[in-house]
């Protein structure tokens, strides 16, 4: 059991550095050297660059910092160990990468199409190391935290609350760096959720799972499902077939983007919980896609 829990740890931790370094590489060698803000911090890092001359690094962890501090205040343990050290992570990667490379990245930016080409990989790279970052229980802290709270005091949801922060930063470039970098930054933001989709759900991405968990623990988990994801729970009643004993099924729809969120959640509270998690091809309903609008839509209203 200890070599089972050491493995683990080592799993979640070598995703972690290596989501952080993938995401370094990104911002360092692609979207910074060609003026491309495609939102969140490294984006606000890329802006500072180009303006003051400060390396991304320093800016993405001097702003990343006191916004996990707020995530702590606002969430508690939502916000723990991994995720700080995927911040500091992705903080000193991208200082190295930007001293070592001189702030210039692989391309020769006289070429118009090299900026096409750092729009596409930098979203690649980024994509593919936010996944595995998620895959490891933890994020890279920054903007997403201030969509995080948004959602949980706001009714807009999640994703709203993404689109509208990162849209911010992508409008702001547009004074800084010109339109055309803006709509780069748009590709870029598109390739960057496309990859975090294939990496950190390899199973599929669609809106959302349906998630069934059964444990001794319910209560617990129901509360914490609640609470930190601010997504409702249904019980259902059930019964184990060899003991006979009564086995409440909570049942709830959780979106992709928050499905590595709730595997950890299940597992701090009891690992030895039993997880179902499906596919959900259309969502109707509070927090998603209103049903009068998915009516609509069908029939062409």
């Amino acid at each position: 059991m200890r070599f089972k829990v050491i493995k683990h740890k080592v799993y979640e931790y070598a995703n972690i550095t290596i989501g952080s370094f993938l995401t370094a590489v990104g911002v360092a060698y692609f979207v910074n050297p060609a003026k491309i803000a495609s939102g969140g911090v490294s984006g606000i890092a890329t802006m500072v660059y180009h303006t003051i001359g400060w390396n991304p690094g320093y800016v993405i962890f001097a702003l990343s910092i006191p916004l996990f501090l707020i995530g702590m205040k606002v969430f508690g343990k939502a916000y723990g160990l991994k995720s700080l050290i995927g911040t500091l992570l992705l903080s000193g990667f991208t200082t190295l990468l930007v001293d070592l490379s001189g702030g210039n990245g692989f391309l020769d930016y006289t070429d118009p199409l090299s900026v096409w080409l750092s729009a596409l990989f930098g979203g690649v790279a980024m994509g593919a190391g936010i996944g595995f970052v998620m895959k490891g229980g933890a994020n890279t802290g920054g903007t997403d935290i201030i969509a995080q709270i948004l959602n949980k005091y706001t009714p807009l949801s999640l994703g709203t609350c993404l689109i509208m922060i990162d849209a911010a930063i992508i409008f702001a470039s547009m004074f800084v760096f010109g339109i055309e970098s803006a709509l780069y930054a748009v590709t870029t933001v598109y390739i960057t959720g496309y990859m975090i989709d294939k990496v950190a759900l390899p199973f599929g991405a669609n809106t959302a799972k349906t998630v069934l968990i059964i444990s001794g623990k319910y209560e617990e988990i129901a509360k914490k499902i609640m609470a930190v994801l601010d997504h409702g729970v249904t019980m259902l009643e059930g019964k184990g077939m060899y003991t006979g004993a009564d086995r409440p099924v909570l049942m709830s729809v959780i979106p992709n983007n928050e499905i590595i969120i709730l595997k950890r959640l299940v597992h701090d509270i009891d690992d030895k919980a039993f997880m179902i998690v499906q596919n959900a091809n259309q969502v109707l309903g509070e927090g998603f896609t209103p049903i009068s609008k998915a009516i609509n839509m069908q029939f062409g209203n």
